[in-house]
């Protein structure tokens, strides 16, 4: 019987030199779906707050740098938390810290270094924006704990990895409106719906060591739910285009992401981990298509 992994150690990272393999796994670059996830977010921020093109366009390199680099903080951190939990779950039992292949000292030292980058990058944005990502390092460390203590980690979740969308607008513009906070409840909402799908491959291992998610707290009733979670993501969406002065084809483009997260809704399967995985990664077309829209939005 095969067991039900995330991890592709044999794809491209695999022609790599035999000892950087643990820590690309660490920093799950063997995944890049979680870059794409994190980045999004900021990408309709900026796009949203339509600065000049220019500045666009650095913002968008330097929240993509961010990305990469905070998405693989994240999961150092993660898996520091989650090391003896992670050697009980299929899925995880093979990642770096769980299997022993890295100790978490050396983790911490490999942690300093992502941070000390994602430090650099800090700067180069404006006050407003340096300010929200040092509050964001709060929501990233607590995070890995939220499963132990409450059923709705997936929220908590929603909360960590949709930060990019104030910032990114925050970074942007230089302030904080309405457009801003729609926004920042539309990404929420987004990442609270496809981690929850994500959340359904460990659903049996996590009643047994009895960690907490969305996905056990709705079983069953996870498509009503997901099918809440997608609409309110499409009318917060609408709204903060409509706050932001978005144009009348933006309404038109959306009825293509609003098309992909009805589909996931369609197609879920809560018993196919594979499915599962497979409609969680569809979420980067999602993404794509929502930035589409704003800038079709621009348009007069």
């Amino acid at each position: 019987m095969t067991v039900h992994t995330d991890i592709a150690a044999s794809g491209w990272v695999a022609r790599l030199p035999r000892p950087w393999l643990p820590w690309l796994l660490l920093a799950r670059v063997d995944r890049p779906i979680g870059i794409w996830l994190l980045f999004l977010p900021g990408l309709w921020g900026i796009l949203l707050a339509r600065a000049a093109w220019p500045e666009t366009v650095r913002l968008a390199v330097l929240f993509a740098l961010g990305s990469i680099v905070m998405r693989a903080a994240g999961c150092v951190v993660n898996d520091l938390w989650d090391r003896d939990i992670d050697r009980l779950v299929a899925r995880t039992a093979g990642r770096p810290l769980a299997s022993g292949a890295i100790r978490p000292r050396q983790a911490l030292l490999f942690l300093a270094a992502l941070l000390g980058c994602g430090l650099l990058i800090l700067l180069s944005l404006n006050r407003l924006a340096q300010g929200l990502g040092v509050a964001s390092l709060v929501l990233v460390g607590v995070y890995p704990l939220a499963k132990r203590v409450t059923w709705w980690p997936q929220l908590v979740m929603g909360f960590t990895f949709g930060f990019g969308a104030p910032m990114g607008y925050a970074a942007a513009s230089g302030r904080v409106d309405l457009s801003w906070a729609l926004l920042y409840a539309a990404s929420i909402c987004w990442d609270l719906g496809f981690d929850t799908i994500y959340a359904h491959q460990d659903r049996e291992d996590d009643a047994l060591i009895g960690v907490r998610s969305t996905a056990r707290l709705f079983g069953e009733r996870t498509r009503p739910f997901l099918g809440a979670c997608y609409a309110a993501v499409v009318a917060l969406f609408a709204l903060a285009g409509w706050s932001a002065g978005l144009g009348f084809w933006f309404y038109v483009a959306l009825l293509l992401p609003a098309g992909l997260l009805a589909r996931q809704v369609v197609e879920l399967n809560i018993h196919d981990p594979e499915r599962c995985l497979m409609l969680f990664r569809a979420n980067r077309e999602v993404g794509l298509a929502f930035a589409a829209a704003i800038l079709v939005g621009w348009i007069q």
